[in-house]
């Protein structure tokens, strides 16, 4: 008896760590694919502070593979630049993002598969002065140590770390999780900066979470092209009206149910004349465009999907969950 309650209680504990957004490909995923039209810019400067290939291992020098101008335009367009373990990239944009309804922009890395998952921590400013970092959370086991070649990553058990996805799809975020900071205008990003995880889970080198759990990812990648390679920045929502203005988020928009059952159709209310109305599946395709908002002539299969409103005042961009 005490076995089968012991064991219970590890798969309940696990299920528990298991508690974030998966992989491309699966229900409940919010990876978002290059090419989707939510994409309105992507970032137009960097500037890249290398790390070194081997934290640990100093004598081997810093990582070299790309240059900043890789990490610019669309994902997927030129190549990628590596930080390095503790390094990071400045990145700015030719219009401030701004908190819209939903995410606001998505960090593309460049994994070859879904499990092997170089890190990195997400800061963003409003001056180029004050950073304030996105909560993030790693429930990734912190016994053994997960080597270069290890493919052990789990989606699942990380939030809020850019490179949780595999390449061309990007990690969103949103901003309204930083709303309250008074060093902060949430409605105004000038600055992402992107800092590679330390993936050691050695205390002498570790970098930790929000729960000060040190993040085990990939250690040590002693190559040149070590660390986090960043390959993009997206922007979803930018500040596209004067500052002193009423915000795109700001409108009188009302999305219901949500979340919708199979057998359900959506409507939507919003103040503003409606020019269209588009749908994306989890790979950033189309699956609905119009202009009817009572009700919407759809049904949509169980997942997560990215509704976009475009008004003559801007756009707005709202997750529906489908059950």
């Amino acid at each position: 008896m005490y076995k089968l309650s012991f064991f219970l209680a590890l798969i309940i504990s696990n299920n528990l760590l298991a508690q974030f957004a998966g992989p491309v490909g699966t229900i409940g995923t919010t990876a978002i694919f290059k090419d989707s039209s939510i994409f309105v810019a992507w970032a137009n400067e960097c500037n890249v502070t290398r790390g070194f290939q081997d934290i640990s291992n100093t004598s081997l020098g810093f990582a070299s593979v790309g240059n900043s101008s890789m990490a610019l335009g669309q994902a997927g367009a030129n190549g990628v630049v590596s930080l390095g373990d503790g390094g990071s990239a400045i990145l700015t944009f030719q219009n401030p993002i701004s908190n819209g309804t939903g995410f606001d922009f998505a960090i593309f890395e460049n994994s070859f598969n879904d499990v092997f998952l170089e890190l990195a921590f997400v800061e963003v400013s409003s001056d180029g002065v004050n950073y304030i970092r996105f909560p993030a959370t790693s429930n990734a086991q912190t016994t053994t140590q997960i080597g270069p070649f290890d493919n052990t990553g789990d989606a699942t058990k990380l939030n809020n770390l850019a490179g949780k996805y595999r390449a061309q799809y990007g990690t969103p975020f949103d901003l309204q999780e930083l709303t309250g900071n008074p060093l902060l205008n949430i409605n105004a990003i000038t600055h992402i900066k992107i800092i590679d995880v330390v993936g050691s889970i050695n205390p002498l080198y570790a970098t930790y979470d929000i729960n000060n759990n040190p993040i085990n990812d990939p250690f040590p990648t002693a190559f040149a092209s070590s660390g986090f390679d960043l390959d993009a920045v997206g922007v979803i929502h930018q500040q596209t009206t004067l500052v002193n203005e009423q915000p795109i988020s700001a409108f009188n928009f009302q999305v219901f149910p949500n979340p919708v059952a199979h057998n359900q159709q959506l409507n939507i209310q919003c103040e503003e004349k409606i020019n269209a109305i588009f749908i994306y599946n989890c790979q950033g395709e189309i699956i609905y465009q119009g202009r009817e908002t009572t009700p919407l002539n759809i049904q949509l299969k169980q997942g997560v999907y990215l509704l976009k409103i475009e008004t003559d005042k801007g756009t707005v961009i709202k997750k529906i969950i489908a059950q």
